[in-house]
């Protein structure tokens, strides 16, 4: 079985110095923390699915999305290769609920000094700097 590389999207939204999180259940990474995202949609842009992602899952509106990074993600015991295509943006409106509790089981805002683990591998590869641009330091926080 040929297995390719899929495209993913991450949307880190930020209020203040707090950045919202979902506890991943029955998908790959379960029991893990992430920022809202997933699979880039054919004729859409990373902007458009992180906007999308982040209210279907968790009912929050972002504004302000820009490019952060890219990350190359292989989830060895999965057999799943992502490239994941991480955004940022600002909470404009909405209080975060589990929208999609087949995805998730938990959503939260977590301050960057006090994030909950454990953190799911793609937001680990991007706040450890294995990501392109490298990260640095204060951009992560």
């Amino acid at each position: 079985m040929k297995r390719e590389p899929r495209i993913g999207v991450g949307i880190i939204i930020r209020r203040g110095d707090e950045v919202l999180l979902i506890r991943r259940q029955n998908v790959h990474g379960s029991g893990s923390w992430s920022t809202p995202g997933g699979h880039l949609d054919y004729g859409e842009s990373p902007e458009a699915c992180a906007v999308r992602e982040a209210k279907e899952e968790t009912g929050v509106v972002v504004s302000h999305v820009t490019f952060r990074a890219i990350t190359n993600d292989i989830f060895e015991t999965d057999g799943r290769h992502y490239i994941t295509v991480w955004m940022e943006g600002q909470h404009q409106m909405g209080e975060p609920v589990v929208n999609a509790p087949h995805e998730m089981s938990e959503v939260g805002w977590f301050r960057w000094d006090e994030l909950p683990a454990p953190l799911f591998l793609s937001l680990e590869n991007l706040l450890s700097g294995r990501c392109y641009p490298p990260a640095d330091e204060e951009s992560s926080g």
